[in-house]
């Protein structure tokens, strides 16, 4: 991929560097002379759509409860058409290159002609720290939602392709340890950025993420009919819910292993994934495990569809190897859905007591614990009404609200200390 960037015939449109729009700012905010804020989000053609959330929520939360400390704009280039050429049949690598230039290319340089623009800048997205280093260091926060960016730093570098990697890698981490302050969405990722000396801890903070109000156990006659469009003839089955994406760190093959066991009982299960379809591996397992049929695949809903779809289902599966936060886990807890989960400390931080957790990868213990979910909701036993009380009263701690309140106070702390002493250096 170095080489493709290296050779590639390469032309940035000029509109990408042409002067931002006018920032959100009302006359009366305008003339109070508040600090603006650059919220530094992902490039929309990555389709992170996890990323794009917490951008959303943030800002929509900022302007909303504290209009008047802050004026707060979306900061990313706009997307473009393809610009990279590497001839016919270059798939994939044609995608990943312009990813890359996108990234570390053209963002950098769209983003240095706005650095004396606002007054801070927050990057929500970790695997975007490098950012840090084209803009004031002493006046930017990064948010950092787990490290699995950063894990081939700990791994062996023996390719060519390895070591381009660890290269990049290592300027996202000295990006987000140059930072003036990281934010951590759970405790137990604060714990591993600082068990690798990636963080410092005196500019460090955990503030959990939040539902959005549309995550509830009410009905929405309108979202809940588009929800049963969807769902077909599967309204009335078993419903195991899966939400991400199919990357190898979500066990896929571990839900597919516990379809396979829960149909042994319940004929009718099936498997709802949201957030695009199997891999050709993951497919390939289903169809020898013979429960390629009962796998419904369902790209990244809306909201409101996807809070329907939580109300209709049977339960939440979440069985991960690694997590930051567990957003599913959350939303889920939010609109009364019982749910099984990997036992990560970071999603015991968020499930609490409300959930029922298994053992990472074990999956026995899965299967176990998924089919005598099914039974107790078939019974509708008061076990499982337990655990939807709970999991409501564990989901109202977290609200976007609380979190744009706790950093709007991060924000207020670095601009004080940016008056008073310099930037941080990277200690990398």
């Amino acid at each position: 991929m170095a080489d493709c960037l290296l050779t590639a015939n390469c032309s940035l449109l000029v509109t990408d560097l042409l002067p931002m729009s006018t920032p959100f700012q009302d006359r009366s905010t305008a003339a109070l002379g508040l600090p603006r804020v650059g919220i530094v989000c992902d490039l929309l053609q990555e389709h992170w759509a996890s990323m794009d959330l917490v951008g959303d929520m943030l800002l929509e939360n900022l302007r909303q409860g504290h209009r008047w400390s802050f004026v707060a704009e979306r900061l990313r280039p706009a997307p473009t058409k393809r610009f990279l050429h590497l001839g016919q049949g270059a798939g994939d690598t044609v995608g990943m290159a312009e990813r890359a230039f996108g990234r570390f290319v053209r963002y950098p340089l769209w983003l240095s002609q706005r650095r004396r623009k606002f007054d801070l800048f927050h990057v929500v997205d970790h695997s975007y720290a490098h950012l840090v280093h084209h803009l004031p260091p002493e006046r930017t926060v990064v948010t950092c939602h787990d490290v699995d960016a950063f894990r081939c730093l700990l791994e062996p570098a023996r390719t060519l392709r390895r070591r381009f990697w660890r290269g990049i890698t290592r300027r996202i981490v000295s990006g987000l340890q140059k930072a003036a302050w990281v934010i951590c969405d759970t405790g137990a990722t604060a714990d591993e950025l600082l068990a690798q000396g990636w963080a410092h801890p005196e500019r460090m903070s955990v503030i959990h993420l939040g539902a959005a109000s549309v995550f509830s156990p009410n009905a929405d006659a309108d979202a809940d009919y588009e929800a049963e469009l969807l769902l077909g003839p599967h309204t009335h089955s078993v419903k195991l819910l899966h939400v991400g994406s199919s990357i190898s760190r979500k066990r896929i093959d571990v839900l597919l292993h516990v379809l396979a066991e829960a149909k042994k009982t319940f004929p009718d299960a099936v498997l709802l994934r949201v957030g695009g379809p199997l891999t050709a591996d993951q497919q390939a397992l289903a169809q020898r495990l013979g429960v390629d049929a009962s796998v419904v695949a369902f790209p990244f809903l809306e909201d409101r569809i996807l809070a329907a779809v939580y109300r209709k289902s049977t339960l939440l599966l979440l069985p991960s190897d690694r997590e930051g936060f567990g957003l599913p886990l959350l939303e889920a807890m939010a609109c009364g859905l019982p749910m099984i989960a990997s036992n990560l400390p970071a999603l015991k931080e968020v499930g609490g007591e409300a959930a029922l957790y298994s053992t990472a990868g074990d999956v026995g213990d899965f299967c176990r614990s998924t089919v005598s979910m099914i039974g107790a909701a078939r019974s509708r036993s008061s076990v499982l009404e337990h655990r939807r009380k709970a999991g409501l009263a564990q989901a109202a701690q977290f609200t976007w609200s609380k979190c744009a309140d706790e950093v709007a106070k991060v924000y207020e702390k670095v601009l004080s200390r940016a008056r008073t002493s310099p930037g941080p250096q990277s200690s990398l």
